[in-house]
């Protein structure tokens, strides 16, 4: 397998200061034959310790659960036909099939009072309000074109369950865990983690997004503890 890593920033953990080498591992080309425990723990044997932490994208969970769904799948409705010109053009729900799949996941009503504190939300100057009000996990829809080969046409859900695959991986590998939805705006989202202190450290050093969907094919990072010195 490959590896590569890079030392990411300083912190100060219990006064003890400490680096953390940030490693992505090249994996095969994930499908949803594929089991994300095995195969995460597969990947970095050998590699991540007790005190380490792995990271895993969000979308390539979700495709390990068969919620990789083609677009040509999904007869969206009157609806979401409608819906779907009111999120900002970049958004992952500006198309009537993700829109679709939201209303499948959330339920119309749920969508539709996200709408009106959405609505809300601009009269005051706020964001956030309609997934806060229609669910967080329907900001994780990847519309097309937002993973990697051959998902790529692609709209994909948010994993089920996350808090769940998490502790799997502790259990199965010994490091702690995160699932993680980082993008290129320095954004990271951690939507489940064995631990609040692995959830603060990967949202530190995941920031300049190792993840890699393109040619990188790194879906998988370890988060390494490095004493200083060493």
């Amino acid at each position: 397998m490959d590896i590569s890593g890079s030392i990411g920033e300083k912190i100060d953990q219990g006064g003890l200061l400490m680096n953390w080498a940030v490693i992505p591992i090249r994996t095969h080309v994930i499908t949803e034959n594929d089991e994300i425990v095995s195969m995460v723990g597969r990947y970095t044997a050998g590699i991540a310790g007790p005190q380490d932490i792995i990271a895993v994208a969000e979308s390539v969970v979700a495709i390990t659960q068969k919620r990789a769904i083609l677009p040509e799948a999904v007869h969206p409705g009157l609806a979401a036909r409608f819906l779907c010109r009111f999120p900002a053009k970049h958004g992952s729900l500006a198309t009537p099939g993700a829109m679709q799949l939201a209303i499948q996941e959330a339920g119309l009503p749920r969508i539709l009072l996200g709408c009106a504190a959405a609505f809300c939300g601009r009269l005051i100057g706020k964001k956030g309000y309609f997934y806060l009000v229609a669910g967080r996990e329907l900001a994780f829809i990847d519309d097309i074109a937002g993973t990697m080969w051959p998902y790529e046409k692609h709209i994909i859900l948010g994993p089920k369950e996350p808090d769940r695959v998490v502790h799997s991986i502790r259990e199965a590998t010994g490091a702690e865990a995160v699932v993680a939805d980082v993008n290129d705006l320095k954004c990271v989202d951690i939507l489940a983690a064995t631990s609040p202190e692995s959830e603060r450290i990967a949202k530190e050093t995941l920031v300049d997004n190792p993840f890699g969907n393109d040619d990188q094919q790194t879906p998988i990072v370890v988060i390494k503890k490095v004493q200083e010195g060493m």
